[in-house]
C-alpha cells in the first residue's frame, strides 16, 4: 500500500541535530573558551586618583582663555585635528586627506594658509564654528568653544600665514563668541 520514507525523514533529523550540536557547541567556545580580542585599547577614568608623581591629563574644559596659546593647548588642538579634520586637510595639514581627494573645491592646504575667509585667530574660529559655503568646510559650531580655539592654535602653530590679529581683540571676540 505505502511505501515507508523513513530514510527522508531520518536524514533530515540528522542534519538538524548535527546544527543543533555545531551551534552549542560553537557558542560555548564563545562564551567560555574564547578570551576575546586584546584591541590594545587603554581606558583611561578621567574622574580617577592620579597616582603621586604622574602628570594629570590636560583638560581644555579648565583653560581659562584658550585662545592664548600654549603648548598644551596646541598638542590638544592637535588631537582635535587628527581626530576630526585630518581626513579632509590630511595629518599634517596640507588638504591632501583621503576623504578630501574627491571634494571639489580641495581641502585648505594649512600650512600654506592661503585664507579665503580671511586670516587670523578671529576668523579661523568663524570659519570653524560657521563653515564655508559653496565649499565642502562644515561648520563645527557643535564643538566646544575650546576645542574650536584649540583647532586654531594649532592651526596658527603649522601655518606659515601667521594671525596678525591683535591680542586684546582676540580676547574681547572670544569673551563674546561661543
Amino acid at each position: 500500500m505505502s511505501e515507508n520514507r523513513d530514510e527522508y525523514n531520518r536524514s533530515g533529523l540528522i542534519a538538524f541535530a548535527f546544527s543543533m550540536v555545531f551551534c552549542f557547541a560553537f557558542f560555548f567556545y564563545l562564551v567560555v573558551v574564547n578570551k576575546g580580542v586584546d584591541l590594545g585599547e587603554n581606558v583611561v577614568d578621567p574622574n580617577a586618583p592620579v597616582a603621586e608623581g604622574a602628570v594629570p591629563a590636560f583638560d581644555i574644559a579648565q583653560v581659562k582663555e584658550p585662545w592664548v596659546s600654549t603648548p598644551e593647548i596646541v598638542a590638544y588642538g592637535e588631537k582635535v585635528f587628527k581626530t576630526n579634520c585630518a581626513m579632509c586637510h590630511g595629518e599634517k595639514g596640507l588638504g591632501d586627506g583621503a576623504a578630501g581627494a574627491g571634494l571639489n573645491p580641495k581641502p585648505r592646504n594649512l600650512v600654506e594658509g592661503k585664507w579665503t575667509q580671511g586670516g587670523g585667530d578671529i576668523a579661523h574660529f568663524n570659519v570653524l564654528t560657521n563653515g564655508i559655503k559653496g565649499t565642502s568646510m562644515a561648520g563645527y559650531s557643535h564643538f566646544k568653544a575650546a576645542d574650536r580655539w584649540a583647532l586654531v592654535m594649532f592651526i596658527e602653530s603649522i601655518t606659515q600665514n601667521k594671525s596678525t590679529d591683535d591680542p586684546a581683540k582676540v580676547a574681547e571676540f572670544a569673551k563674546t563668541a561661543q
